[in-house]
C-alpha cells in the first residue's frame, strides 16, 4: 500500500511539474502580447496592474486555508526588498525588453538567472569556485554572448539586450537575498506579500519614467488575465507542490525545458524566427545551468569557503 501511495504522489508531482513547463513557458508569449507598442500596455503599468490582483488571489486563498499570515517587522523588510528585486528588477526589465525582443529569446535570456545567482553567491559568500564550476559558468556566459550578438543588428536593439541581461541579475540577487533572509511564512503567503510590495515598486518606476496612459486592445487584456491566473497563481502553486513531491533535481528541470518550449511556442504561435545562433546560444545556456545544478547536488561547486556560509 505504501508503494501505491508513493506512486500516486509521484504522479501528482509530475502532473504539476508539467503544468509548470507549459504555463511558465507561455507566460513569455502573454507578456509579449500585453506590451505590444501601440496596442498594449506600457510595461511597468502592465505589471503594476497584475501584481495586486495576483496578491489578492494568493492571500485570499491562504486566508480560506487558515494559513499563518502575519509577517514580523523583519519579514516585511525581506518581503519588500526581495519582492522588488524579483519582480520590479527581474520581471520588469524583461517585460520592458519584450517590446522589442521575441518571447522565445526573452525566455532563454531569463533562464540565465541560475548562472547569475551562482555569481552573486560567489561574491556574497566570498567562496572560491571549483574548476568545474568555472567551466560551467564560462559555458553559460558563452551562451549569453552568442545570444546577445545574434540579436543585435535586428529589431531587438542594444537597450533590450542589456535589459535582458540585467533582469536575470536582479532576479538572481532577489533569490539569493531571500535565501539569506528567509521569512517564517507559507510560500503562498510570502509570494502574495511580495506581489503586493512589487505593485508599489512598479507604480513608482512607471511614474518616474513617465509612462503614457494605456490604450490596450482586447488581446492585451486577455494577456493580463492569463498572467494573473495562470502565471502568478496556478503555475506558482504547481511549482510549490512539485518541489514538495519530487526530488529537487526533477523539479528544477523547468529551467532546461522552459527556454526550448518557449522558443518552439514563439515560432508556432507568433511566427518568431529561430536561427542556428539562437539554438547554439540556448544550448550553451541550458548546458551551463544543467551542470551548475548537478555540481550543487554533488556539492562540488566550491573549493573552500572564505567567509560565512
Amino acid at each position: 500500500m505504501k508503494d501505491s501511495a508513493d506512486e500516486r504522489l509521484s504522479r501528482k508531482g509530475i502532473l504539476h511539474l508539467c503544468l509548470v513547463y507549459v504555463l511558465w513557458s507561455t507566460t513569455y508569449l502573454a507578456m509579449g502580447v500585453g506590451v505590444v507598442r501601440g496596442s498594449g500596455f506600457p510595461p511597468f503599468f502592465f505589471a503594476m496592474l497584475r501584481m495586486p490582483m495576483a496578491a489578492l488571489i494568493l492571500l485570499g486563498t491562504a486566508r480560506l486555508q487558515s494559513l499563518p499570515m502575519k509577517p514580523t517587522r523583519s519579514d516585511w523588510l525581506s518581503l519588500v526588498i526581495g519582492g522588488n528585486l524579483l519582480w520590479v528588477g527581474g520581471h520588469g526589465l524583461i517585460l520592458w525588453a519584450e517590446q522589442y525582443a521575441s518571447s522565445g529569446f526573452s525566455c532563454v535570456m531569463a533562464s540565465t538567472a541560475p548562472i547569475w545567482a551562482t555569481v552573486v553567491e560567489l561574491l556574497f559568500y566570498r567562496k572560491r569556485p571549483s574548476a568545474a564550476l568555472i567551466i560551467s559558468l564560462l559555458v553559460g556566459f558563452a551562451g549569453v554572448v552568442v545570444l546577445s550578438v545574434s540579436s543585435l543588428g535586428g529589431t531587438t536593439g542594444t537597450g533590450a539586450v542589456w535589459a535582458l541581461i540585467a533582469g536575470p541579475v536582479c532576479w538572481a540577487s532577489g533569490s539569493v537575498f531571500q535565501a539569506r533572509r528567509p521569512v517564517d511564512l507559507p510560500p503562498q503567503v510570502a509570494s502574495g506579500y511580495q506581489h503586493l510590495a512589487a505593485s508599489f515598486g512598479f507604480l513608482i518606476v512607471g511614474v518616474a519614467i513617465g509612462e503614457p496612459m494605456p490604450h490596450p486592445v482586447l488581446s492585451a487584456w486577455i494577456a493580463w488575465a492569463y498572467l494573473v491566473i495562470f502565471g502568478s497563481v496556478i503555475a506558482f502553486t504547481s511549482y510549490v507542490i512539485a518541489l514538495r513531491l519530487l526530488p529537487i533535481s526533477i523539479a528544477m528541470t523547468y529551467a532546461y525545458v522552459n527556454p526550448l518550449l518557449a522558443l518552439f511556442l514563439g515560432r508556432l504561435l507568433l511566427g518568431e524566427a529561430i536561427t542556428i545562433r539562437t539554438l547554439l546560444g540556448a544550448g550553451l545556456v541550458i548546458l551551463g545551468v544543467f551542470t551548475i545544478f548537478r555540481l550543487k547536488q554533488g556539492k562540488g561547486i566550491w573549493v573552500r569557503s572564505h567567509g560565512r556560509r
